[in-house]
């Protein structure tokens, strides 16, 4: 195994663009001032929003190993379609079989961004609620997908937090809709299904990654924004810290 197969893009050249043109969109109106309000709501600057953002994209193309599946026939450079997305199976030569990955993209960083929005707002209680529920969402609507691992539908995870999120608290609705979308996907989708990856030909069965980094990257952005419609603008700071 050569764990330079272990780094890839999760979506193909044509999808992870895409992601990057959601990425200029919100950079430009961050620059206009029209989306700073949201992202003070969450409790970070317009900045470090961008820094987030740009690290979770980047970060999507690495994968940390944490165990080995038995031997198994693996699937080697295929895309593969699912709900509308196409995901890349990567490009492997005398692969042991699955090796389990964590994201650094959409698992390591979401991960320390929620743990400091937990500490930050003192949402340890509400945050698990919201954590729990989305979970158990996203565990009912997850799938084992051959060559990939486990996926959600696309824009599942940014839908259901946004709702828990505004139900749960409508003061602290965009830090709890980026907690429970990105922590939530993790346990429910990723974590709570590792049973289901044996046999289904992945090749990496990435933590956050292909499968499930699409839609907690989107939580990143949709989220966030849907739940800060509903929280107080007396309470956003003026000006871009």
């Amino acid at each position: 195994m050569h764990f330079g197969e272990l780094h890839y893009l999760p979506l193909t050249p044509g999808f992870f663009s895409i992601l990057v043109g959601i990425l200029v969109i919100v950079f430009i109106l961050l620059e206009l001032g029209a989306l700073r309000y949201a992202y003070l709501s969450l409790g970070v600057s317009s900045g470090t929003a961008m820094w987030l953002l740009i690290g979770s994209l980047v970060g999507s193309y690495f994968n940390i190993p944490v165990a080995e599946l038995p031997p198994q026939h693996v699937m080697s450079n295929q895309v593969v379609d699912f709900f509308g997305m196409r995901y890349v199976v990567p490009v492997v030569v005398n692969w042991p079989g699955t090796v389990i990955a964590v994201n650094v993209g959409g698992a390591v960083i979401p991960t320390v961004m929620s743990l400091y929005l937990l500490t930050k707002h003192e949402l340890w209680a509400k945050g698990l609620v919201a954590i729990a529920i989305v979970a158990l969402v996203l565990h009912w609507l997850a799938n084992p997908v051959p060559g990939i691992g486990i996926a959600v539908p696309v824009f599942v995870p940014a839908v259901t937090t946004a709702i828990v999120a505004v139900v749960l608290s409508r003061d602290h609705a965009a830090p709890l809709a980026y907690i429970a979308g990105g922590m939530g996907t993790l346990i429910g989708a990723d974590l709570s299904n590792l049973d289901k990856v044996s046999g289904i030909g992945a090749p990496v069965a990435s933590i956050g990654g292909a499968g499930t980094f699409d839609g907690i990257f989107l939580t990143g952005i949709l989220a966030v924004l849907l739940a800060s419609l509903y929280h107080p603008r007396h309470h956003a700071q003026p000006g871009r810290t």
